[in-house]
């Protein structure tokens, strides 16, 4: 597992909405069964909004989500399975995202 991996969601029940998981817990620790993520959304299901600087538009597989950062959670390590990619060129965006929420600047 490493930080900004992409996954899909393993809830069937809110893959529609919330297609994706970005796993955001820094590699030096990984020693808890748990990871940090947050939900990555489709703009078309938030009827295009975002808020700038806490939700930025994430482009990937040729469609255009939201990074839900208010909806920072944990979830088992082992519900997150094979990545099928990566944000790592996002870096940047997603920790500026987190630092608003939490700092507001």
């Amino acid at each position: 597992m490493a930080q900004f991996d992409v996954y899909t969601n393993p809830s069937a029940k809110s893959r529609n909405v919330y297609p994706f998981i970005i796993d955001i817990q820094n590699d030096l620790i990984s020693d808890i069964a748990t990871r940090i993520v947050i939900p990555l959304g489709k703009l078309s299901h938030f009827r295009n909004n975002k808020m700038k600087g806490l939700t930025p538009l994430i482009t990937y597989e040729s469609e255009n989500y939201i990074l839900l950062t208010p909806q920072v959670t944990s979830m088992p390590e082992n519900l997150l399975k094979d990545p099928v990619g990566t944000l790592k060129s996002m870096r940047d965006e997603i920790i500026s995202a987190i630092d608003f929420a939490i700092t507001g600047i």
